[in-house]
């Protein structure tokens, strides 16, 4: 199957527009999280979450640069196992 029978006629600016509005959606959800956490944990992790993700996806998407969002994936992976490993121990 070609990506036109899968997608139809959604184009590339589009998907990136979608999954922009779904960052800033996440990141409000997290920004919540971080102002009404039940501990100083969940508070952490979203602020990191916040930080990571949507800045350096949403450069990446102003600046188009689609190698920020692979560097916003691999450090978001590595933040997020730090953060996890920090507020564990």
């Amino acid at each position: 199957m070609t990506s036109a029978l899968l997608f139809g006629t959604i184009g590339m600016v589009d998907v990136f527009l979608a999954m922009a509005i779904l960052i800033v959606i996440a990141s409000f959800v997290s920004l919540y999280r971080g102002i009404e956490g039940p501990g100083i944990f969940n508070r952490i992790i979203a602020v990191n979450v916040i930080k990571t993700i949507v800045l350096l996806v949403l450069i990446g998407f102003i600046y188009e640069r689609p190698d920020f969002f692979d560097i916003a994936l691999v450090y978001a992976i590595l933040n997020f196992i730090m953060t996890i490993a920090a507020t564990r121990y």
